[in-house]
């Protein structure tokens, strides 16, 4: 067989490439071109693959399953909203591959019927003198053991029950023990969202991948909002700006959400009900308000 000329091409242009005369290899999960000199095929020619150890990353960084909450004040400014959709899918190859393909948390694979898939996580450490948000690792997760690092986003999703189980599952821990464990990471959560961090990605700027600008902190709370309403197949609550909606647009997508389109609203306060004290997880369904008093704590 001929070797494969292999293309870059993002979930959100599959129909595009396809159209254009890509072909999905099943086995190797990637798209490529049936011949040469398919010139519509060019804008998803291959770049180099992303090195298997990112410069400066610590591979041994965050093993297993546990909750692992990403600040308030941090949200919106992962790995995907801050590079092009085609060096995500670089990463998200290199991170799967370099994994066997399996889950590096639970050691699933993929599947399609139970729409368990696999993702790229990232580690990231904090820098309490200089308020810097460091990457430091990228981690194989199914959607599973993914939904329950990001313990928080679940709640507001309606996902906690689905998560605590899971994280029982997989850590062998009895339920009092996951709760305290939850409870721990919510109380670090509270402490580190009332920072606003700078971000350091430079493990990616080190490996030849582009950096974007990811959203600012003022705009961080729409798109949180706009995002779960996306989810949720509902209006959005709030505006979020351009750029903001962009990334949103991604995100939903590369996660099979449909954007709903924009419909108007009655005005509502500038002043959003008061961000309560402490929060403690519980099995209930957040409205997309909650996201936008996150927020507030965290400026």
């Amino acid at each position: 067989m001929a070797e494969r000329i292999w293309l870059d091409v993002p979930y959100a242009e599959k129909d595009q490439a396809k159209k254009a005369g890509a072909r999905w290899d099943p086995a190797a999960k990637r798209w490529y071109a049936p011949r040469e000199g398919m010139t519509m095929l060019e804008p998803w020619a291959a770049a180099p693959d992303v090195a298997d150890l990112l410069p400066g990353e610590d591979r041994t960084l965050g093993n297993g399953l546990f909750v692992d909450l990403v600040p308030a004040s941090c949200w919106f400014t992962n790995v995907r909203s801050c590079v092009s959709p085609r060096d995500w899918e670089r990463l998200r190859r290199m991170v799967t591959r370099r994994a066997g393909m399996q889950c590096e948390a639970c050691g699933a694979g993929e599947d399609r019927q139970t729409k368990r898939w696999l993702e790229a996580h990232e580690r990231w450490i904090y820098d309490d003198t200089s308020r810097t948000q460091r990457l430091k690792r990228l981690i194989c997760l199914c959607t599973d053991c993914h939904t329950v690092t990001h313990y928080r986003y679940a709640q507001v999703r309606g996902l906690e029950s689905k998560a605590f189980a899971h994280l029982i599952k997989v850590t062998k821990m009895d339920g009092v023990t996951a709760r305290r464990h939850i409870d721990s990471a919510f109380a670090l959560w509270c402490r580190r969202s009332a920072t606003t961090w700078k971000l350091d990605l430079s493990i990616l700027t080190d490996a030849g991948v582009t950096i974007k600008r990811p959203p600012s902190a003022a705009e961080r709370p729409g798109v949180a909002s706009a995002t779960l309403a996306a989810e949720r197949s509902v209006p959005r609550s709030a505006p979020a700006r351009e750029d903001a909606g962009e990334i949103v647009a991604r995100i939903a997508i590369e996660r099979g959400i449909a954007v709903p389109t924009s419909s108007a609203e009655s005005p509502r306060s500038s002043s959003p009900p008061p961000a309560r004290t402490a929060v403690t997880p519980g099995p209930r369904e957040e409205s997309p308000s909650l996201l936008r008093r996150l927020f507030r704590r965290g400026r």
